[in-house]
């Protein structure tokens, strides 16, 4: 695949710790906005610049994102940020309890994406991509990296080791504990060893950025045109390629991705009780929060208490089918006297097709989110569409319990689950098949600040 050195504009190293920032989109607008109070040089004031503005101000409107381009010329013209016209890969190393993750910064082919190289386990939504092409346009920048996961290359991982042995660039902890190690590879003969290397990589896999991804595509695609129609297109121009960093697939980690629902649909929690072993899952209080660790278990919070549910043979469409799927209020036919008493066998193995009634088709059927989805929120809560259905939000793992508990409040639902895993992300992509939505929530996550890439003159 192509993936290239680029010329970025990036911190002055004494200012990268202030200026590094999580992603745009793990903040709602109160949290963005109390978050830059305090740091008037994160990058978050130029990714969310409707903080600069009074809580009314639309935050899509045309001078938000003229005063995000604004606020990234202040920071070049007052040094806190310098554009580095080497064309150069970054080593990006994120360090997180224990855990180690080296990725290569570099800029990635749209052409690619186009085609299928770059592969996509996630469908996005119009709105969240008009939000950042109407950002890049302002800025004539890429400020957020696409995730990029590849299948483990060892020699790469031996070029990669040996650029870390240079002095770093940057080294810093970030406010939430990650240890942010970057090294600049500039030297050409180690630039032509990257680009030879990363050229044999047959394929690439977005694990997080998406909207990021298809809003930079398309800013791509109307630039084209635009050239194209000047008749000054060469191929070459900057906004043929993406910010991106790529990372052995095996060094990756996933958190779950846990869902909320705002109300029983109904019932009382005696009844959904009953609906959820009528359907095939096996029941067990747990004085405790529920955290599964295994494919097919489910933990579930409801009026104040913790159960833990197992996969068995759910077959909750056809369940809820033949009583009336326990919307209407009314208790089911199937009697338990008392759902902790409803213990279970052995957990089926993830590779147990035949203990999975609805699910096990596809590799899309076989992630816990999809049963989740499929036997119990599409049929008992009747949540068809979780992409637009108010009643369901999703919660990062990186939250804990507590935070479900809150708002779970008490009349809602809450569900945690099983992490997705990175072969079964790597299988939904190659398969060229989607998630549901909101399936992996990956940590540490990658700063946005540290490496921008321009595409423009502004």
């Amino acid at each position: 695949m192509r993936a290239l050195p680029f010329p970025c504009i990036r911190p002055v190293p004494e200012h990268a710790a202030e200026v590094a920032a999580l992603p745009y989109d793990v903040f709602d607008r109160a949290e963005a906005t109390a978050y830059v109070a305090d740091r008037p040089l994160s990058f978050l004031n130029i990714d969310r610049p409707e903080t600069q503005f009074a809580p009314e101000q639309d935050m899509y409107a045309p001078e938000v994102y003229e005063r995000g381009a604004a606020l990234l010329r202040e920071r070049i013209e007052d040094g806190t940020l310098v554009e580095d016209r080497n064309l150069s890969y970054y080593i990006y190393e994120l360090s997180w309890e224990g855990h180690t993750q080296t990725g290569i910064v570099a800029v990635c082919s749209v052409d690619e994406y186009e085609q299928g190289v770059i592969k996509r386990h996630e469908l996005t939504r119009e709105e969240k991509e008009r939000d950042r092409i109407e950002h890049i346009g302002a800025l004539g920048c890429q400020t957020g990296p696409i995730f990029l996961a590849y299948r483990d290359q060892p020699v790469l991982d031996m070029i990669v080791g040996a650029a870390k042995t240079s002095t770093p660039l940057y080294a810093f902890t970030d406010d939430d504990g990650v240890r942010q190690t970057v090294w600049e590879v500039v030297r050409r003969d180690a630039v032509d060893a990257l680009h030879a290397m990363l050229g044999q990589i047959p394929c690439a896999y977005i694990a997080d950025g998406h909207h990021r991804a298809a809003s930079a595509v398309r800013v791509a695609q109307r630039m084209r045109e635009e050239a194209r129609a000047a008749g000054t297109y060469t191929g070459k121009e900057p906004f043929n390629y993406f910010l991106s960093v790529l990372f052995p697939a095996s060094q990756l980690t996933i958190l779950p991705y846990n869902r909320v629902v705002a109300d029983r649909n109904g019932l009382s929690t005696y009844e959904l009780l009953e609906v959820l072993h009528g359907a095939g899952f096996g029941i067990v209080e747990s004085p405790v929060p529920v955290e599964p660790r295994e494919r097919g278990v489910f933990g579930m919070y409801t009026d104040g208490t913790w159960y833990e549910l197992r996969a068995d043979q759910p077959d909750a469409r056809a369940y809820a089918e033949s009583t009336g799927g326990g919307t209407d209020g009314e208790a089911s036919e199937v009697r338990v006297a008392d759902a902790s008493e409803a213990l279970v066998g052995d957990a089926p193995s993830s590779g147990d097709s035949d203990a999975f009634a609805c699910a096990a088709s596809s590799p899309v059927d076989d992630l816990d989110v999809s049963i989740l989805q499929t036997c119990i929120l599409a049929p008992i809560f009747g949540i068809d569409d979780p992409r637009t259905d108010e009643r369901i939000t999703f919660v990062g793992g990186i939250r804990g319990t507590e935070e479900l508990e809150r708002r779970a409040g008490a009349e809602g639902v809450a569900f945690t689950l099983c992490a997705t895993g990175i072969d079964q992300l790597l299988a939904v992509a190659d398969a060229g098949l989607v998630m549901p939505p909101k399936s992996t929530w990956f940590e540490p996550k990658l700063r946005s600040g540290l490496f921008i890439h321009r595409i423009a003159k502004q």
